[in-house]
Order: C-alpha cells, then sequence, then structure tokens
C-alpha cells in the first residue's frame, strides 16, 4: 500500500499512513492523523505538492512495511539467534526449536531480501552455507531487544487480559 496524497482541497498539513489530513480536516477528523505523522513543513523528503497535484511515494508507511517483514512468528527467534554470531541452516533449525525447514528457509530469504542477514555460499564439497547480521541487522539488535523484554516484563498481563476477556465473552475459546 503505497502512500497517495491529493492536494487539490489544498496544502496538507500533515501526512500519515493511513490518509492525508487537510487543514479543513483538522480537529474533526483527528483518527486519521497517526502518532508518528509529521507536518509536510518539517519534512525535509516531502515538500508541499501544487495544489493540483497528486503525490505517489514509492515506498508503504514505514513502521507497517517494517512489522510485517519482522513481525512474523519467526524472523525475530531468527534474528535473535544470529545475534550470537554467524551460524549454519541446521545450527540455525537446532537453536530456534520447531521451526520447518521450508519456513526458515522462507525466513531467511526475507531477511535476506530486506538487507537483515547476509548468506555466504562456500564452493565447498558439501556446499556450505552461512547465515550472518548485517549491518543493518545488528542495528535492530537494540530495538528488538528491548520489545523481547517488555514482552518478557508484560506477557503475565496481556494474558490475564485474554483470560478477562475469556469470561466476560462467556467463557468461550
Amino acid at each position: 500500500m503505497n502512500w497517495r496524497i491529493r492536494a487539490a482541497a489544498g496544502p496538507l498539513e500533515w501526512y500519515s499512513c493511513r490518509e492525508p489530513v487537510t487543514r479543513s480536516q483538522r480537529g474533526v477528523n483527528r483518527s486519521h492523523r497517526a502518532d508518528h505523522a509529521l507536518p509536510l513543513k518539517e519534512n525535509p523528503v516531502m515538500p508541499f505538492p501544487p495544489a493540483d497535484e497528486t503525490v505517489e511515494l514509492d515506498q508503504p508507511c514505514p513502521i507497517r512495511d517494517v512489522l510485517d517483514r519482522i513481525g512474523d512468528q519467526w524472523s525475530l527467534l531468527v534474528l535473535e539467534a544470529l545475534s550470537g554470531g554467524t551460524m549454519r541452516f541446521n545450527e540455525l533449525a537446532r537453536a530456534i526449536g520447531d521451526v520447518s525447514k521450508q519456513m526458515l528457509s522462507r525466513t531467511l530469504k526475507r531477511l535476506e531480501q530486506d538487507g537483515f542477514v547476509s548468506r555466504t555460499l562456500f564452493a565447498e564439497v558439501p556446499p556450505r552455507v552461512e547465515y550472518a547480521l548485517t549491518d543493518l541487522g545488528r542495528s535492530f539488535l537494540t530495538p528488538m531487544q528491548a520489545m523481547i523484554r517488555w514482552a518478557d516484563e508484560h506477557h503475565h498481563a496481556i494474558c490475564a487480559a485474554r483470560r478477562r476477556a475469556r469470561e466476560m465473552d462467556g467463557g468461550g475459546r
């Protein structure tokens, strides 16, 4: 999903990952302005478009895009396993546990495509492949470890809230 901004109603004051909010909407429709939206005048990458021009940005909302790629069941586990250093495929599979070879292969390929992981193939018999974090992958370790700590600290509260919700719904699932 790319951002699409139509400025026909006048210059936009805010952009967000959801919908643009014009000055006329400010105060009326705040739900469309994401918390991380920035005033356009403070965003050097995206100047005000002419009033009759549609501007299409060639990348999706950054936080949605990143969370879509690393927020799956296995990516964080792969990144955490590789934080200790270079590993081969089977070492990764053992370190993670119950991941299938197909899913691990797919996860590694996506992380490599996004620049988090490097794959090195050695011309040996049998072939040897090693995976390691790139500079980008290593730069993600600090926020990732903060998320892991947060999840560890608050998981009991989340589980308790789920139990209360189930009880209120009549004890379903």
